[in-house]
């Protein structure tokens, strides 16, 4: 029940977001001009999100890898490529973490139709990050990291990258 109530206080602060400003200075300093324009086109809450995963990646390890602080920033930027409202997020969310099986289901194939397009973004948006991230030249290590963000860590325990993994992980749950 926790982790539900978790999920729709994130969606409370999606609502707010649309009064909120996100201060983008430490994005600016950390990204490449075509990863910040990226990052620009991330609705208003997703930059939140996305600094506060910042936010709680420095505050855990001061000294966090570029790759990490990065990816941070840059991994729900596959969800620019299809705006939804805050309803269809919670949706997702809410349908994922109470009927994993239909939301298999809803979002399987990427299809962007507006009833399934909640679940496929919040599916498929990774791998979406991914192509971004690569048209812009990034590092393919912040690309591994926003590709990698919803899989299960344990199953990439031997990956050079895994410890980073798991700290963009914890920072995003708790975003």
């Amino acid at each position: 029940m926790s982790r539900l109530r978790y999920r729709l206080g994130q969606g409370f602060r999606a609502l707010l977001a649309v009064v909120a400003r996100p201060d983008l200075s430490r994005a600016q300093q950390l990204l490449s001009d075509c990863e910040y324009a990226a990052f620009c086109r991330l609705s208003r809450a997703d930059q939140l999100h996305s600094a506060r995963v910042l936010q709680a990646v420095t505050k855990a390890d001061a000294g966090a890898p570029t790759t990490l602080r990065k990816a941070a920033l840059l991994h729900d930027i596959g969800k620019s490529r299809y705006k939804l409202a805050v309803w269809q997020k919670t949706l997702s969310v809410l349908v994922k973490s109470l009927a994993p099986d239909w939301f298999g289901r809803l979002s399987a194939g990427g299809d962007l139709t507006f009833w399934r397009a909640p679940f496929s973004v919040r599916a498929h948006h990774p791998r979406w990050s991914g192509e971004i991230l690569r048209a812009c030249g990034t590092d393919e290590a912040v690309v591994w990291l926003a590709e990698h963000h919803q899989f299960n860590a344990e199953s990439l325990g031997s990956h050079p990258l895994h410890a980073q993994l798991l700290a963009l992980q914890r920072a995003d749950n708790h975003s």
